[in-house]
């Protein structure tokens, strides 16, 4: 693992199964495949700082083109995307969100605080908020370290789980 740092009291085991664990979690709180895949792709679009495209989105979830514009497809055809010009290129084609994809993303998101809220109801107040704040700070970490990748060069295939 290159790049990588671990203390010598750092428990090896136990770090070795954080990508599993995140794995588990997107299989056992989504709604199955279908909707995991929406959400996704919801959230990509709205989180792009502007314009997006199939390709930019194919990339940002680790999956080839042809994969994510089946996926593209099927959101368009329950109206939850539509295809736009760019207006900075009106030569690229776009990706933005319906009002039924982002009412369909907001969804998403409250089944999600449902599950968590749920999953986590035993634990103490204050674990819970610790938790969501470490989650959220992990995602945009890996948010930042994943453009420093590309940007390097170094995001390939195999660097990225494909679940």
């Amino acid at each position: 693992m290159s790049g990588s740092s671990t203390s010598p009291g750092t428990n090896k085991g136990l770090l070795d199964q954080v990508g599993p664990a995140f794995s588990r979690l997107r299989r056992r709180t989504s709604g199955g495949r279908r909707d995991l895949t929406r959400n996704l792709i919801l959230n990509v679009i709205a989180d792009a700082p502007g314009e997006i495209t199939v390709g930019e989105i194919a990339n940002e979830m680790g999956v080839t083109q042809p994969v994510v514009s089946r996926a593209i497809a099927t959101c368009i055809a329950d109206g939850l995307l539509r295809r736009a010009a760019s207006q900075a290129d009106g030569r690229r084609t776009v990706l933005e969100l319906t009002n039924d994809g982002e009412t369909e993303r907001l969804r998403f998101a409250s089944e999600q605080r449902e599950a968590f809220e749920n999953i986590t109801a035993a634990w103490e107040p204050s674990e819970r908020v610790q938790f969501a704040e470490f989650l959220i700070r992990y995602s945009q970490d890996a948010k930042a370290w994943s453009a420093r990748q590309i940007r390097r060069g170094g995001d390939d295939a195999g660097a990225r789980s494909q679940d």
